[in-house]
């Protein structure tokens, strides 16, 4: 598998022509924006994910939205249809809501079968969506609000990531973010703890 990690959005000019070079054949997209659940602003998520479904379309990829509360507590379904994707994008919000929805739908486990699997499939996604993939989500509370649990299935919090990277990402780094202040918390504490971590501005992106 591999990984175009943005900061925000799909990221700056340079950074772009880059993911381009990453998409496979198979341009079909599986778009996750469950990090949003616990927004009750329907209005104001729907004109966010059209907006970036709208930048996904613009460099060719096939967008459909794959919401994981369908596949809650069915995992054998949730790897069955997310193998039929060539590159799977989960957009930012809430990480500690993202982590609840990937669990409730086995969709961590089924990705990490995917990442072990196949070398054709690309993970993209900025914000919430690159951080789960970290070893552990200690320090986000910084930023994300951990008393979030929109699914009466799990009302335990999760703080472990995925550990599909063996380092934290600090998204929003030194940029115009609402949150870019508080990221040099995140920054201290991990300094501080002893956590190997990469910090991204706006307008970065990591690629694996």
């Amino acid at each position: 598998m591999r990984y175009y990690l943005s900061s925000y959005k799909i990221g700056g000019e340079r950074e772009v022509q880059q993911l381009k070079n990453l998409i496979p054949a198979n341009k079909k997209t599986a778009y996750i924006s469950n990090a949003l659940d616990f927004s009750d602003d329907l209005e104001r998520r729907k004109q966010s994910e059209k907006s970036d479904v709208d930048q996904l379309k613009s460099i060719g990829l096939e967008v459909e939205h794959f919401d994981l509360r369908k596949y809650f507590d069915q995992p054998e379904k949730t790897i069955t249809d997310l193998e039929r994707y060539g590159v799977i994008w989960v957009r930012g919000g809430n990480v500690f809501v993202l982590r609840q929805a990937m669990k409730l739908s086995g969709f961590d486990k089924a990705l990490k079968k995917i990442s072990q699997e196949k070398n054709d499939i690309l993970y993209g996604g900025y914000s919430a969506g690159i951080c789960v993939l970290a070893p552990s989500l200690k320090g986000l509370e910084l930023i994300d609000d951990i008393t979030r649990h929109p699914y009466p299935q799990q009302n335990e919090l999760i703080w472990e990531g995925l550990n599909l990277i063996d380092y934290a990402i600090i998204p929003h780094y030194k940029s115009a973010h609402a949150e870019s202040e508080l990221t040099d918390k995140i920054v201290r504490k991990y300094k501080k703890d002893g956590t190997p971590y990469k910090t991204l501005s706006d307008d970065q992106a990591i690629i694996i």
